[in-house]
């Protein structure tokens, strides 16, 4: 099976996942105890104000109605109005998301490299010092949330030693720059405000590193299992004999097929940086839209906790599919399993 039919096949796969997601999401936000009209008004509001806002979301009609609504108004980008802001849920996602997708982004940019470089570094030198280093530190990372990073970050930085901020997106002394895409760095580089940029880069360090630090520790200890795994292989060894320079036999022949399983389960810690940012932007205080997710469902908003997860849903099966197209082309035979398999 080539690449593009792989791709095709793929995003059929993922079609068919977002679909049963809207239709789990939307009985979900609908059966979950609490009148959400009720709960918007508050337990003093008349009746027949809350029968009216029963009516204009649609919840006086029945299920399957409802749902066909709901679906069309999500395929025009029509998520419906917040309870919780009163402004569509759109516009709340557009101004969130990217504060989000930035410390995300980060992150990931954290996991993947120091990860793979810890593992890489540690499988050249194994049973030395760094080795045991890296091992204590990964499994030290593993079995600390996120949070708890996040926690020993501030004590530390905020109170200790005070040389990043932990709290916000943007110094309140700093001018922000007008919102082009949603993502500060980004903007601030476009609109030439570079005191907002390096003020926003500080902000996002310690977030993004307290994200990425469980992940960068998983990836460094696969990395290091499959690199030392290929080492003892037959291959590995005949270059070793020929008298090969390490560095060659490493990024020639060793890096690519070692790296395989490091970015599949990569495609997982990436998908749930966005899971686990909702504690860490409590922590900063960073206004993402983790956060809105979470005030939408102690709310019972049932727009906006739908809009969000299936934001979310599109999120990770997009991951998923380029992780897949990365693992596809550093390893053919996954096309070759994945064609048989259609047939």
């Amino acid at each position: 099976m080539g690449l593009g039919r792989f791709m095709v096949r793929r995003l059929a796969l993922s079609l068919l996942v977002l679909a049963g997601l809207s239709i789990l999401i939307f009985l979900i936000a609908r059966v979950v105890p609490g009148d959400p009209a009720r709960l918007a008004l508050g337990p003093r509001a008349p009746e027949w104000a809350v029968q009216s806002l029963r009516e204009e979301m649609n919840l006086d009609k029945p299920l399957h109605v409802q749902y066909y609504l709901w679906l069309r108004g999500l395929l025009r980008g029509d998520l419906g109005k917040s309870l919780l802001t009163r402004r569509p849920v759109m516009d709340d996602i557009k101004e969130f998301l990217p504060a989000t997708c930035e410390i995300v982004l980060f992150s990931a940019l954290v996991m993947a490299v120091g990860g793979i470089l810890l593992g890489v570094l540690s499988a050249s030198y194994p049973n030395s010092w760094f080795d045991n280093v890296v091992r204590v530190v990964a499994y030290l990372g593993i079995v600390t949330p996120s949070f708890v990073w996040a926690v020993i970050f501030v004590l530390i930085f905020g109170y200790i030693w005070p040389i990043l901020p932990v709290i916000g997106r943007l110094e309140m002394t700093v001018e922000a720059p007008p919102v082009f895409t949603g993502f500060l760095l980004l903007d601030s580089l476009i609109f030439g405000k570079y005191e907002a940029f390096w003020d926003g880069l500080r902000h996002l360090i310690l977030p993004s590193v307290a994200l990425a630090l469980g992940g960068m520790a998983q990836a460094a200890r696969i990395t290091r299992s499959s690199l030392m795994e290929n080492m003892g292989k037959d291959y590995a060894l005949a270059q070793v004999a020929y008298g090969i320079p390490w560095r060659v036999t490493l990024g020639k022949y060793l890096l690519k097929p070692s790296l395989i399983p490091t970015v599949s389960v990569m495609a997982l810690d990436i998908a749930a940086l966005f899971a686990n940012a909702f504690l860490v932007e409590l922590v900063f205080n960073y206004p993402g839209i983790s956060g809105y997710g979470i005030r939408a469902m102690l709310n019972k908003d049932v727009n906006a906790i739908s809009g969000v997860i299936m934001v979310m849903g599109v999120i990770f099966t997009g991951v998923n599919i380029i992780v897949d197209l990365v693992v596809a082309y550093l390893d053919p035979r996954v096309r070759l399993v994945g064609g048989s398999q259609s047939g």
